[in-house]
């Protein structure tokens, strides 16, 4: 279970863009199933301007809190307990509907057990709280473009490239939404982007394959 955790722990911590330590959304530079999202946030606007005001040791105590906060559902994800780490991660809402990381993860967690819109929904408040989450924004860009919501899917995509351009996940998130689209042109453009950011294998292997069948169409 150590080993589980840690490893979600540092592959959050890539995939979000914080830091390695807590997963700290500001050393970035760059209800139920559907009961919580974005209204729910927007409720809570005089917490978030207190957030904004605080000095920096202030904002690195809130952000490790809220980062402790969420190691349970952690461990519950890691080990594939989608449904507990639902029940934890609403419970923790309800307690506390300010951190981000726990919307992320209940996006995760969402998503895993099929509730794909209530997954946008979890991710899009992820990011209400937390606009450079790079991560929240990748995985909002994957669930856009399943949901059908291409436009929407390419318009967070480009927001993730433009915060890390050379990051290979939002890459690949922008270049898969064009793909969908039937953009071809900026898929290729930000699918081989995403190649040259040399991916792990599997990722690779699908990407070549998505580009390899654009060329033959082409020639045809």
């Amino acid at each position: 279970m150590f080993r589980a955790r840690e490893a979600l722990r540092k592959q959050v911590a890539v995939s979000s863009g914080t830091c390695a330590e807590h997963g700290c959304v500001k050393c970035t530079s760059a209800g139920g199933a559907r009961g919580i999202g974005t209204a729910d946030i927007a409720r809570s606007g005089a917490g978030m301007l207190a957030a904004r005001s605080m000095k920096g040791d202030e904002r690195d105590e809130r952000d490790a809190v809220h980062w402790d906060a969420v190691e349970e559902a952690t461990e519950l994800l890691a080990d594939e307990q989608y449904h507990a780490a639902l029940a934890v991660l609403r419970d923790l809402l309800k307690k506390d509907p300010t951190n981000p990381y726990a919307f992320f993860f209940l996006g995760q967690a969402l998503y895993e057990v099929g509730e794909v819109e209530a997954s946008r929904d979890a991710y899009r408040a992820a990011l209400v709280l937390a606009p450079k989450h790079l991560g929240a924004r990748i995985a909002l860009t994957h669930v856009l473009r399943k949901l059908g919501e291409h436009r929407e899917a390419i318009q967070e995509g480009l927001l993730a490239v433009e915060q890390a351009p050379t990051d290979a996940d939002a890459l690949y998130a922008a270049g898969m939404a064009f793909f969908a689209r039937g953009d071809k042109v900026s898929a290729r453009r930000y699918l081989e982007a995403f190649l040259h950011a040399r991916p792990e294998l599997e990722v690779r292997l699908e990407v070549e394959a998505v580009l390899d069948a654009m060329a033959r169409e082409e020639s045809n």
